[in-house]
């Protein structure tokens, strides 16, 4: 890890010549998100780097939520965003709105038409669109593009008043060129008239500018030094400049930096298929644990140390690659293992009785809490009579080399005794409902003088004093690993049907009823659990599988 946090990248070193050639002196970033759904694990990349290039070369970052498409916006996703950022770990030095650049914005627009770079058109959405042509040929001018700057500007005037309707088709257009081959210059729309309401500005505006008109000059207003986005806006970039140019003339303007977004396989990273997902109701909500959103992971059980380890980890490159989910898996199970309490938990129990156990005995045995922290101390757990063991650590016809518990054949169980299984009781269907088996006294964990040689070590928990509770076990939502490159109205039959497991009646050691939300813990020989926090909000203690402790996901692809 340390090896790749001294690694630098391309950003840092145009940061870096530029600082060196004086070209920028302070370096001054932000992260921009649109207020228009939750952020997910790709946002998390671009928070990771433009609040940590902001912390390496001691400069700025903001926090500007480019809200300039009201109907899709509200003040829940802007409060979610900003829980997230800080989640992470990062604290803005600004908070700023383009709704806060709204007049200023509007005055810029009214320059360029004064100036001969704008106009006003109001042909039909399906007419400009088809009049854009191909890269390979011209495209055909509006018979708009010449209109005097006096009549551009009392039309774009009563745009804004709400005179003129969104029937009315009135846009603005900044004039570039028609016959370029970059299809983002051939006359773009700078300003639509949309008669919705704002979550800030209410109904004092009904004209909005387009995002790539006020994110630039947002840049610039803010005095950015190094504008990241992904590569998608990399054909946006001369627009970009030509905006800053036209209103700001030669002074030293943000500087756009493309890098590749982030591909995560099995994994939904389309705020808008996202947001599907959530109105379709496939998932439950946006913090749903299966989904990719920081809130959804949060709740899963991530940290946010992995998450910034995992972004650091991946670093970024100039193209589009699949990233393997297990990598982020990998990261989350190297920090909870440092910081989970272990406990055992058994999640589909079946009862074992130890025949020869005094009736009525029970016995205090000590257990580490995390093997990783001796700070963590030790526990005590309750052994009697009467156990839960998983089902699955009991076969009845048991091959040679199975080394958990069969007729005839002896286990150990943590931090307790041997035992071996003698009899086998079932219902009358053939289910088996109860084990009967001996332990060996002179076996105890720490003090074993038996010299029996067992190979498997099982977990369990005490009939008399375990809870019982419901576990969630979350895995993958896809079942396909590049997602992006699916047909989009198949996208349901890629929903993995076992993205979310219930259990219930599993026996839980007895501390686990005082656990709280964000405490983490290692089932042992199960996974990485955490207690679910809507759950909890609604008085039900419920805990999620945050990770297995081994991928199974490979293995059970290849069968």
């Amino acid at each position: 890890m340390e090896e790749s946090i001294k690694k630098s990248n391309f950003i840092e070193d145009i940061i870096d010549k530029d600082i060196q050639t004086g070209y920028k002196k302070d370096v001054q970033t932000r992260f921009p998100p649109e207020p228009n759904g939750y952020l997910h694990i790709g946002h998390a990349k671009s928070i990771c780097l433009n609040f940590g290039l902001a912390l390496k070369y001691n400069g700025k970052c903001n926090l500007r939520f480019d809200d300039t498409n009201p109907s899709k916006e509200s003040v829940e996703y802007v409060n979610s965003i900003k829980e997230d950022v800080k989640w992470l770990g990062f604290q803005w030095d600004n908070e700023f709105y383009a709704s806060d650049y709204f007049e200023k914005l509007y005055s810029f627009a009214e320059k360029l038409i004064q100036d001969g770079y704008a106009y006003v058109d109001n042909q039909t959405p399906e007419k400009i669109s088809s009049d854009r042509g191909v890269p390979t040929k011209p495209g055909t001018e509006s018979p708009f593009r010449n209109r005097a700057v006096q009549e551009n500007l009392t039309l774009f005037k009563e745009m804004r008043s709400g005179k003129l309707e969104e029937k009315d088709n009135f846009v603005l257009r900044a004039k570039i060129d028609m016959s370029s081959p970059n299809m983002h210059m051939r006359d773009p729309i700078m300003y639509r008239v949309r008669k919705v309401h704002h979550h800030r500005t209410a109904n004092d505006w009904c004209i909005y500018p387009m995002y790539d008109f006020a994110h630039g000059l947002s840049d610039a207003i803010e005095s950015i030094s190094h504008s990241i986005c992904t590569l998608e806006f990399e054909v946006h970039r001369p627009l970009y400049n030509w905006f800053n140019d036209k209103i700001f003339g030669t002074i030293t303007l943000p500087q756009q930096i493309e890098m590749a977004r982030l591909n995560l396989g099995y994994t939904v990273m389309s705020k808008r298929k996202l947001l599907q997902l959530v109105e379709e109701k496939l998932v439950d909500s946006w913090d749903d644990p299966r989904m990719p959103t920081i809130s959804g992971l949060r709740r899963r059980g991530y940290t946010s140390a992995a998450i910034r380890n995992f972004c650091e980890t991946i670093g970024v490159a100039r193209r589009d690659g699949m990233i393997d989910v297990q990598l982020l898996e990998h990261h989350l199970r190297e920090d909870l293992n440092q910081v989970s309490l272990r406990r055992m938990v058994v999640l589909e129990p079946i009862k074992v009785v130890i025949t020869n156990y005094p009736e009525g005995k029970s016995e205090i045995l000590s257990a580490v809490n995390n093997p990783e922290d001796i700070d963590a101390g030790k526990r005590s757990l309750t052994f009697s009579k009467e156990l839960f063991i998983e089902r699955d650590d009991f076969l009845e016809d048991a091959p040679a080399k199975y080394f958990r518990l069969a007729p005839g054949k002896v286990v150990r169980l943590k931090y307790a005794y041997i035992i071996q299984c003698n009899e086998v009781v079932k219902d009358s269907d053939g289910n088996i409902v109860e084990l009967h088996c001996e332990y060996f006294p002179d076996s105890k964990s720490g003090e074993d003088t038996s010299g029996i040689k067992v190979k498997g070590t099982i977990h369990w928990v005490n009939t008399n004093d375990c809870i019982e509770k419901d576990i969630y076990l979350y895995d993958r939502l896809l079942t396909v690993e590049d997602f992006a490159s699916q047909e989009e109205e198949d996208y349901k039959q890629f929903i993995n049907p076992e993205s979310l497991v219930v259990l219930k009646g599993a026996k839980l050691e007895p501390s686990l009823a005082e656990a709280k939300v964000g405490e983490h813990f290692q089932f042992e020989r199960k996974g990485y659990f955490c207690v679910d926090s809507k759950a909890m909000e609604e008085g039900h203690l419920v805990f999620n599988r945050s990770v297995a402790l081994k991928d199974s996901w490979a293995k059970e692809q290849k069968k």
